[in-house]
């Protein structure tokens, strides 16, 4: 396992643990639809009342270089993977979608953005 691949996997529990403090319900971690689905990994969904949010977990050396790495691809390939998700699990449909972002930094609390980015319905 290379060193960034375990760096993406601390990152990506200190944000579960961050959100969990928060009152959210961790529902899925890294989920992956398949291949040749044209969807990517979603790193955490997660569940509060009746909102869904599918966030993308970001560390770098600083808090707005991490915010800088999501790309238009990255949230294209996210939004299919939460259409996949949902196809899977029709009883989540009547929640509220929402796409989050938790930021990471050494030496920093994550940041949590709630609604990071949008999809045009």
């Amino acid at each position: 396992m290379s060193s960034g691949h375990r760096r993406g996997i601390r990152a990506e529990s200190l944000a579960a643990w961050w959100l969990r403090l928060k009152g959210y319900a961790i529902l899925a971690r890294r989920f992956r639809p398949g291949r040749g689905s044209g969807a990517g990994e979603v790193d955490l969904i997660v569940r509060r009342g009746a909102t869904l949010a599918f966030v993308e977990v970001k560390a770098r050396a600083d808090l707005d270089s991490a915010a800088l790495a999501i790309s238009p691809a990255q949230i294209r390939r996210i939004t299919r993977g939460a259409e996949l998700f949902l196809a899977a699990h029709p009883a989540l449909i009547g929640c509220r979608m929402r796409f989050d972002a938790v930021l990471v930094a050494p030496w920093r609390m994550p940041r949590h953005i709630c609604g990071a980015w949008r999809i045009e319905t």
